[in-house]
């Protein structure tokens, strides 16, 4: 990581916070004037009394931010945006739509396996783990990075919304010639201000089985479509291909 090198005059309060945050020094840079909002000062406490209720919380504190620690902002190519973790035992590792090895592959990811196959000939793998995107500069986004146990969008409307809000904004003004792909209603309308001057943004329907059914996911072709734009603008194109 380089050193931290903030575009703002700090206190000595707001420093100590900020160093206690485990996130990759190119998004703590830019994303310092956020932490230092009340709406992130709520949810730090939302979370806490969460926890000391007893609550199970899902992904584990240490993967918050994973998504973010995993793709630094320089290598961000291709964005991704989900909605909430997964609330199962085990699932969520912090990077949307993808599951830890060893857990049953959900039927959104079965889906987009199934699209993948389709559209670059990716062979279907039987874990869910997409860290090798996220290594590759896919930014695996949710919109909210915190679930309690068992209970799905139990965190919206706590603050991580306008949090995700700022790394889009971020993504946005300051990167050139990313693919953002828009799956559902809620990514698309989460993304609704991006440039798409400066950006190739793709939608189609959500991967889930009720919504993917229904026409608009399979067949979308959006991988392909990431790589040739990517190989137009002289970027290295993702292998999508998930390693067995």
């Amino acid at each position: 990581m380089t050193p931290l090198s903030l575009p703002m005059e700090l206190t000595a309060e707001q420093q100590e916070a900020l160093a206690r945050i485990q996130l990759h020094d190119s998004w703590k840079t830019v994303l310092a004037p956020a932490f230092l909002q009340p709406y992130m000062s709520n949810l730090r406490q939302f979370l806490a009394e969460q926890k000391k209720l007893g609550k199970t919380i899902y992904p584990p504190a240490g993967e918050y931010f994973n998504a973010l620690n995993t793709t630094p902002l320089s290598q961000v190519k291709v964005v991704i945006l989900g909605q909430d973790p997964y609330h199962g035992v085990g699932q969520a590792h912090g990077l949307c739509f993808s599951v830890r090895r060893g857990v049953a592959v959900p039927p959104s990811l079965q889906n987009i396996y199934r699209e993948l196959f389709n559209d670059v000939g990716a062979q279907p793998v039987r874990h869910g783990d997409l860290s090798s995107w996220a290594t590759q500069g896919v930014l695996l986004l949710n919109s909210v990075l915190t679930v309690e146990a068992g209970q799905p969008a139990s965190h919206q409307g706590r603050g991580w919304e306008l949090f995700t809000d700022e790394i889009i904004k971020v993504l946005n003004e300051q990167c050139e010639n990313l693919v953002f792909l828009l799956w559902g209603s809620y990514a698309q309308k989460k993304g609704q201000h991006i440039d798409t001057h400066k950006h190739l943004v793709l939608k189609a329907t959500h991967p889930s089985p009720m919504a993917a059914n229904r026409g608009g996911f399979f067949g979308c072709k959006h991988f392909s479509q990431t790589n040739a734009y990517l190989a137009e603008h002289g970027l290295e194109p993702i292998n999508w291909a998930l390693p067995v």
